[in-house]
């Protein structure tokens, strides 16, 4: 995934906190997607040859406001690879801006 991000460009666009374990054995290699005040997505059945779409993913989901990206606006590749869905903090959940 990094050399991918490397390659594109993208390494400081997108960080990448490897780990060992997300307890997720049953669906392979897994990624994590979350930013503040968004929801959180992990992602299952993941291999070397989808970084690119998990890439394209990030972007999406980041440019997102709410963290949410319809399984259309994913690669194919991806539309049955989400495993969880996580709601944001509410602490971290933007409030409405009055208008008068």
């Amino acid at each position: 995934m990094l050399d991918r991000l490397r390659s594109r460009g993208l390494d400081s666009a997108i960080r990448v906190n490897p780990v060992s374990c997300m307890a997720n054995c049953e669906q392979g290699c897994s990624a994590a997607l979350s930013q503040p005040g968004k929801w959180s997505y992990v992602a299952g059945f993941l291999g070397a040859e989808l970084a690119d779409d998990v890439i394209d993913y990030a972007l999406t989901y980041a440019a997102s406001r709410t963290g949410v990206v319809m399984p259309s606006k994913r690669a194919p590749s991806l539309r049955d690879a989400i495993v969880a869905r996580i709601p944001a903090f509410p602490d971290d959940v933007p409030q409405p801006r009055e208008t008068a």
